[in-house]
């Protein structure tokens, strides 16, 4: 089986040593860059699977780097990696197309599970998650090909975006859901407009999902939300 190769730009000499040998010790094929100068003359269509990008770097910053290598390549997954937490920078990335954006300080083994979740994904694009025709979440029950919720107090027939939005939730169950990312996928675009109508439909499955209460819809403040089963 062929290594996933990654192409990596950081120019913290040290961050950079200890993430291109994590990263080759876990089975990847790693390249490290020491500045998005560098990563743009590196880059080459098809030679990399996946691109970790520090966001501030001298000569050319990540956000410059990545339009380029979107450019070449329209496809590639790219992670941001960057000391800043600021929303407007984290929808900036992700308007650039990237698929995640960790801020430092960050453990070794979310990264790998980041990495590991884009790389699933790319490899069964073809392949959409199926879910059972029924399940359980938590004391619930769920119909997703139905549209339908069954509470304590009775059945709920879901709206086309309440269940849309639900089916993306239990998908990741446990997992954040990026708020831009489902935007795009059940609205088509991730407008204002839009997002305040997503939370429209959050309070609603919020409204339903409390009625077991080791469920929780909870709002990752700058990401998006995430259903957990607290039991």
């Amino acid at each position: 089986m062929e290594k996933t190769r990654i192409l990596l730009a950081e120019d913290d000499p040290n961050l950079g040593q200890i993430l291109h040998e994590y990263l080759n010790l876990k089975g990847f094929q790693t390249r490290l860059c020491k500045d998005g100068e560098e990563g743009a003359e590196v880059f080459q269509p098809g030679k990399f699977d996946l691109c970790i990008l520090d966001l501030m770097m001298p000569k050319k910053d990540g956000f410059q780097l990545a339009k380029e290598i979107k450019e070449i390549e329209p496809t590639i997954p790219i992670i941001f990696l960057t000391a800043k937490s600021l929303k407007e920078d984290m929808i900036e990335g992700f308007k650039i197309g990237a698929d995640d954006y960790i801020t430092k300080p960050f453990s070794m083994e979310i990264l790998l599970l980041r990495v590991q979740a884009i790389m699933n994904r790319v490899n069964n694009t073809n392949k959409p998650v199926e879910l059972p025709s029924e399940l359980n979440i938590g004391k619930l029950k769920y119909q997703p090909n139905n549209n339908k919720l069954f509470l304590p107090s009775g059945e709920v027939k879901l709206t086309t975006k309440e269940n849309e939005l639900l089916k993306l939730l239990v998908e990741s169950m446990d997992s954040t859901v990026n708020r831009s990312i489902a935007l795009k996928k059940i609205w088509r675009d991730d407008s204002y407009f839009n997002a305040r109508s997503m939370d429209v439909y959050i309070a609603k499955l919020r409204k339903y999902l409390k009625e077991d209460d080791s469920i929780q819809l909870l709002t990752v403040h700058g990401e998006g939300f995430k259903l957990v089963h607290l039991n």
